[in-house]
């Protein structure tokens, strides 16, 4: 009975540091949003993104109210975004997002990470034309034609589709520069998104076998898990 009491606590202490790992990154990204782009939703699409994230997420009202005002004070000064990229093993490329108040910090852990774990931190550039930067937008099927969700979102401006059936949802992407008009449209036409996300997208994919993703999965736990890291993409198939 202890034993079985361990482990249901292990879980849920796990499940509370994802939350609050969770919350950390949403707040982070909602801080720079309202940097970059002013405090008014309507006319911030990046920040918009963000609190429809913040909802699906249920991360309380509070803390998204704490992440805007942080933003409109003088200590989100030093916050700033610094991208960087690698090489997990076995020529898996990375793009890493970061929110950061200390560069010198953040790079620091990362080479550790890479490191130890048997891949390579990347001088600028090395990686990111192996990736293109688009508008990624789930939208969950639930009673509507699949097919007709489809022209709904053609006609809002998606180039390509896909379902994930897995989460029965649809995934459309646009370009980088089409990401606000067509957020814009889909709200207009009242479409419920899942998420509305600026995403790294790979053009090519590597495949591994399992012995090999456990290699990467390994460092790509330790960069997920570091404080300053928003979002790890990467080209596995």
């Amino acid at each position: 009975m202890g034993r079985i009491f361990e482990k249901r606590k292990a879980k849920m202490f796990a499940r509370y540091d994802r939350m609050a790992k969770t919350f950390t990154r949403i707040g982070r990204e909602i801080t720079i949003a309202v940097k970059a782009g002013g405090a008014d939703p309507a006319g911030n699409p990046r920040l918009r993104a963000a609190l429809q994230e913040a909802r699906a997420n249920n991360m309380p009202k509070d803390r998204v109210e704490a992440a805007i005002q942080r933003a409109l004070g003088r200590q989100a000064d030093a916050l700033q975004e610094v991208l960087y990229e690698g090489y997990a093993p076995h020529g898996v490329a990375l793009m890493i997002e970061t929110a950061t108040d200390n560069p010198t910090r953040t790079v620091a852990n990362l080479r550790s990470y890479f490191n130890k774990y048997g891949g390579s931190l990347a001088q600028s550039g090395a990686v990111e034309f192996l990736f293109q930067r688009r508008g990624v937008f789930k939208v969950p099927v639930g009673d509507t034609a699949l097919d007709d969700l489809e022209l709904l979102l053609i006609d809002a401006g998606a180039e390509d589709i896909e379902f994930d059936p897995d989460d029965s949802v649809v995934v459309a992407y646009t370009a980088f520069e089409e990401f606000g008009r067509m957020q814009r449209a889909l709200e207009d036409r009242g479409v419920p998104l899942a998420l509305a996300q600026l995403q790294w997208i790979p053009l090519s994919t590597v495949s591994l076998t399992d012995e090999q993703m456990d290699d990467v999965a390994r460092l790509l736990e330790h960069i997920e898990q570091d404080d300053d890291v928003q979002h790890v993409y990467h080209n596995i198939a």
